[in-house]
C-alpha cells in the first residue's frame, strides 16, 4: 500500500494536509444531532473530559509498516544494471518495499554527471538520474542523503542531486539548498497516521566537514556532529510538534564493526528524548545490533542492500520492518538476506532462520548497545 499522496516540496518542509485536517475534524464535532453547527467551546463542554470519546482523528487509526533498507548505490555493475532496466535495478525486494505503507534507504551516491570530484577521498560514488526511477518503481517512498558520499562531487553535484529528484518528484531528506531545507523532514500521512522522516550524518570527513555541513544560506547535509547536534535535536522537536510519530535515518558507525561507536547509544538517547520513535541507519557496511531502547527502535547498522558485496558479513543485509499505530511501535521484524549480484534477496527457510539468530546475536556481542529484543511497555513472552 503507497502513503497518501502529499504535494512536493523540494529541499524544504513539505505542503502539510494536517490544518485541513483539523478543521474538518473541529466542524464535524461542532455539530448537533440536528446538523447545525454549534459553538465549539459548547460542543466540547457538553461531555465530560474523564469519559471523553476517541477524537475521530484517533478513531480512524489503523497500523501501518515502514520498510527500511540500507546503503544504495550504483557503481561498477549496478550501473550496468542501472542502464539496462531502471525499473528493475533493485530486484525481489522491490515486493516487500511495495507491500510496506512508507518505504525508505540510504542513497549513498551523488546524482549527477557533473560537479567536481571531493579532494582526499578514496572512493567517490556518483550515478545518474535514472536512480530515482530505479527507487520509484521498486516501491521506495524517501531517501536520505545524509552520509559521506551525498556531496562527493561537491556543491554543484548536490546540486543537480537535488534538482533531479525534484524533477522526478522524489522526497529526499538530509540535504538541501541551506540548513533548513537540510533538517526539513519528509511527512507522510496514512492510516490515520503521522509519519515524519528525518535524514542525518555522524559521519563526515574532518577536512570536508565545513563545506558539507548545511548553514544558513549554505548548500550542504544535515549533520549530528559537534555543534551542530543541538539543530539536530531541534529537527527531531519540530518533527514531532507536526507529527504522530519520528523516524531519524541517521549515518553513524565504524566501517567493518558490528557494534556501534561509544557515543552512539547516548546519541540515540538524545534524539529519542527530542521525541525520535526510532533511530536507524548505518554506515559500517556489515549489520549490527537492533532493538528497544526504552519503547524506542533503535538500529545500528543496516548494512549494505544495493552494492558490488558478495562475500562475508559486507554481503549480509536485510530489512527493517516497523509496525507503528500512532505515536508507538507495535511490532518490529528483522527480515534476513543476502547480496546476490549486487542486490538483496531475502531469506527463506532454514538460511533465514540463520540471519536471524546472527542478527540478535549482535546484541549479546555488542553488549554496551544499550537495546534490548521488546520495548519496556511491551507484555512478557
Amino acid at each position: 500500500m503507497s502513503p497518501a499522496p502529499r504535494p512536493f516540496a523540494p529541499y524544504g518542509r513539505p505542503l502539510r494536509l494536517g490544518a485541513l485536517l483539523v478543521a474538518t475534524t473541529a466542524l464535524a464535532t461542532a455539530c448537533g444531532d440536528g446538523g447545525e453547527p454549534v459553538p465549539i467551546e459548547t460542543a466540547a463542554a457538553s461531555t465530560p473530559a474523564a469519559s471523553a470519546p476517541p477524537s475521530p482523528s484517533e478513531a480512524a487509526r489503523q497500523p501501518y509498516t515502514v520498510a527500511i533498507g540500507g546503503d544504495v548505490m550504483f557503481e561498477g555493475m549496478l550501473r550496468q544494471r542501472l542502464d539496462a532496466d531502471p525499473a528493475g535495478a533493485l530486484g525481489p525486494v522491490a515486493e516487500v518495499f511495495k507491500e510496506a505503507d512508507v518505504s525508505m534507504v540510504n542513497l549513498e551516491t551523488a546524482v549527477t554527471d557533473g560537479g567536481t570530484q571531493a579532494p582526499g577521498k578514496e572512493f567517490a560514488f556518483r550515478a545518474p538520474d535514472t536512480v530515482f526511477t530505479a527507487l520509484q518503481e521498486a516501491g521506495v517512498n524517501v531517501a536520505t542523503l545524509a552520509n559521506n558520499h551525498g556531496m562527493d562531487f561537491g556543491p554543484d553535484g548536490l546540486a543537480d542531486t537535488l534538482n533531479n529528484a525534484e524533477a522526478a518528484g522524489f522526497p529526499l531528506v538530509g540535504a538541501g539548498l541551506d540548513a533548513d531545507g537540510a533538517y526539513s523532514p519528509e511527512i507522510f500521512e496514512v492510516n490515520g497516521n503521522t509519519l515524519a522522516v528525518i535524514g542525518a550524518t555522524d559521519v563526515l570527513d574532518d577536512h570536508l566537514m565545513t563545506e558539507w555541513t548545511a548553514g544558513a544560506g549554505k548548500p550542504g547535509l544535515a549533520s549530528t556532529k559537534g555543534e551542530m547536534l543541538p539543530r539536530a535535536i531541534q529537527a527531531v522537536q519540530d518533527a514531532k510538534a507536526e507529527a504522530d510519530a519520528v523516524i531519524v535515518f541517521l549515518h553513524w558507525g565504524r566501517e567493518g564493526d558490528h557494534c556501534p561507536l561509544p557515543h552512539a547509544p547516548d546519541l540515540a538517547r538524545q534524539l529519542i528524548g527530542a521525541g525520535a520513535t526510532a533511530v536507524v541507519g548505518g554506515h559500517a557496511h556489515v549489520v549490527s545490533p537492533g532493538g528497544y531502547m526504552g519503547d524506542s527502535y533503535v538500529h545500528y547498522g543496516l548494512g549494505n542492500f544495493v552494492f558490488y558485496n558478495f562475500d562475508g558479513p559486507t554481503a549480509e543485509t536485510g530489512v527493517l520492518r516497523l509496525t507503528l499505530e500512532g505515536d508507538r511501535i507495535i511490532e518490529d521484524e528483522w527480515l534476513p538476506g543476502q547480496i546476490e549480484g549486487g542486490v538483496p534477496i531475502l531469506s527463506d527457510g532454514p538460511a533465514a532462520e540463520r540471519g536471524l539468530a546472527s542478527f540478535e546475536g549482535y546484541r549479546d556481542q555488542c553488549g554496551d548497545a544499550g537495546v534490548a529484543a521488546q520495548s519496556e511497555t511491551a507484555p512478557a513472552p
